[in-house]
């Protein structure tokens, strides 16, 4: 169906229209939202976006008054603005730890094995940044670019201290296993 058949729908029987004009572009609108929410969102939470996405471009199109001559635009100009205020949303409620808590968390885990502790020493070892970003990358799985958002560097500088740290850690245990 073609958007001129879409908005003849939309016009004349508002429900269908909006039926298939979901039929036709979830795929497209889900995938903007995706680019968009993945880093900070559930798959749920992005289904939920792309709803709410169809039902705002439904809203325009009812009472703007503004003729609308193609589909695809319109929702993809909805579609990216809603998903970054959902991003804006969800990186503002989102609670940073510190090194130390994280240091601290890490340590009185139940399992304290010889080497999870040494680990853990070896890893402090490198002093900040270097410890912090691998307590983050490597104790609670966060990505390189969540890591350089929240400390404020870029990505690649992230991997980079990562790829050197862990040769400086390979270097560390080696030295305490020749001892």
């Amino acid at each position: 169906m073609s958007d001129n058949e879409l908005i003849i729908l939309l016009k004349n029987d508002p429900g269908q229209g909006l039926s298939e004009v979901i039929g036709k572009y979830s795929g497209y609108v889900y995938k903007i939202a995706y680019s968009k929410l993945s880093e900070v969102c559930r798959r749920e939470d992005i289904e939920e976006a792309a709803s709410d996405i169809f039902m705002k471009f439904y809203e325009y199109f009812r009472y703007s008054g503004k003729p609308v001559e193609a589909v695809a635009p319109y929702l993809a100009v909805i579609a990216k603005r809603h998903s970054i205020n959902l991003y804006k949303k969800h990186i503002s409620e989102k609670e940073y730890i510190t090194f130390d808590e994280i240091a601290d968390t890490a340590a009185s885990e139940d399992d304290r094995s010889e080497m999870r502790q040494q680990l853990i020493e070896a890893v402090t070892a490198l002093g900040r940044p270097d410890s912090e970003i691998f307590m983050r990358k490597y104790f609670y799985g966060q990505k390189s670019r969540e890591i350089a958002e929240e400390l404020g560097m870029k990505t690649n500088t992230v991997d980079k201290i990562v790829s050197r740290g862990l040769v400086r850690l390979r270097k560390i245990f080696n030295e305490q296993e020749d001892a």
